[in-house]
């Protein structure tokens, strides 16, 4: 479920300078001391610890509980080496990132292990290969434990191998399905002792599962904002969660999305009723200033990249000059950006 933006929004319309420096390049410590800047009536400087005293008695916060699985190999044709990102499973296929790509051809083998190697039945329009494992299902979650690397974005710099607590570390602590090849990253910000401060506070945690594709990672290239093609994504929400979330939502509390993930999967699971119906499918849900939310009154996102589907989203949420206002502050305070930094705690912007 594609949306289309009300207004013929430029790409350059969510552009904004963000030096290098200010990606994080390795997460806080504890996952909890991560500041957060509340864009609320004002700007307000916060700590993810502090989340218990900013959210309300009542709200429910609302997790993605994807598992991301190592989803970056290394393997060679002939004497060629070749990176291989999976992006998404395609029944017994994996659609994939390589590099270099236009190194490989239809029925070419990729060795990634004397056991272990992928064949490339199709190159696609989109830059995508399409590969078949030489393992079957269960074998080949093995081997990618074995084999593979926690799938770090480009802009965090790892050599060959990245480092071992990266495997920890790019995972939330309440991952629960495996699937995804992209971290849900605001979830990255919690910890046990966090989720209990929570629960004594009377806000409560529901869950969802929308597998996070490479395509996360992929610029907004074309000029005009509704010329991009989305990736899809598979998801679910379960009857019960569901149910649960709808009675929330008639007594009056507010549901908050931890990350732009379960806010998506929420919003393409709302019926024309405004209600959160059951859903297991893919969705290419793509969120532009002018669309109207159904389903969430806040969100707990980190800070995103200039020209990103992922500000898109926020400057729907929120308001464009809003979130412009909110990044300036934050630059100018030292906020760290993207996946493994800081995090923004959003309230709905007038008109979103």
């Amino acid at each position: 479920m594609s949306v289309s933006p009300q207004r013929d929004w430029l790409t350059a319309d969510f552009d904004f300078d963000l030096p290098a420096q200010f990606i994080a390049q390795m997460p806080a410590e504890p996952r909890d001391a991560a500041r957060l800047l509340h864009v609320g009536t004002a700007l307000t400087d916060c700590h993810i610890r502090d989340l218990p005293e900013i959210l309300r008695v009542g709200d429910v916060l609302v997790m993605n509980d994807t598992k991301v699985i190592p989803a970056r190999l290394y393997g060679r044709r002939g004497t060629v080496e070749i990176e291989i990102l999976l992006h998404r499973r395609r029944d017994k296929d994996w659609l994939a990132f390589a590099r270099p790509g236009k190194r490989l051809h239809v029925g070419d083998t990729i060795e990634i292990a004397p056991d272990f190697s992928a064949s490339v039945r199709a190159k696609q329009d989109s830059g995508e290969i399409v590969l078949r494992f030489s393992a079957d299902d269960e074998k080949l979650s093995a081997l990618l434990e074995q084999y593979g690397e926690a799938p770090l974005p480009p802009y965090i710099k790892r050599d060959k191998g990245g480092l071992p607590q990266d495997r920890e570390r790019y995972q939330t602590i309440y991952a629960a399905h495996a699937g995804a090849v992209a971290a849900p990253t605001a979830g990255l910000h919690f910890t046990p002792n966090l989720l209990a401060r929570l629960a004594e506070k009377k806000i409560e945690c529901a869950t969802l599962t929308l597998h996070v594709g490479a395509g996360t990672f992929l610029p907004v290239k074309a000029e005009r904002v509704r010329d991009h093609v989305m990736h899809a994504e598979w998801g679910e929400i379960r009857a019960g969660t569901a149910a649960y979330l709808n009675k929330a939502r008639a007594e009056g509390r507010r549901l908050v999305a931890v990350g732009t993930t379960s806010l998506r999967l929420l919003e393409s699971a709302c019926s024309a009723r405004d209600q959160i119906a059951p859903f297991a499918g893919e969705t290419d849900i793509f969120i532009t200033p002018g669309y109207r939310f159904q389903a969430v009154d806040a969100v707990l996102t980190n800070f995103h990249l200039p020209k990103s589907t992922l500000f898109m989203l926020v400057a729907a949420f929120a308001g464009l000059e809003r979130m412009r206002g909110a990044y300036e502050h934050a630059k100018a305070a030292g906020y760290r950006f993207y996946s493994y930094g800081d995090a923004t705690l959003l309230e709905r912007g007038s008109g979103s």
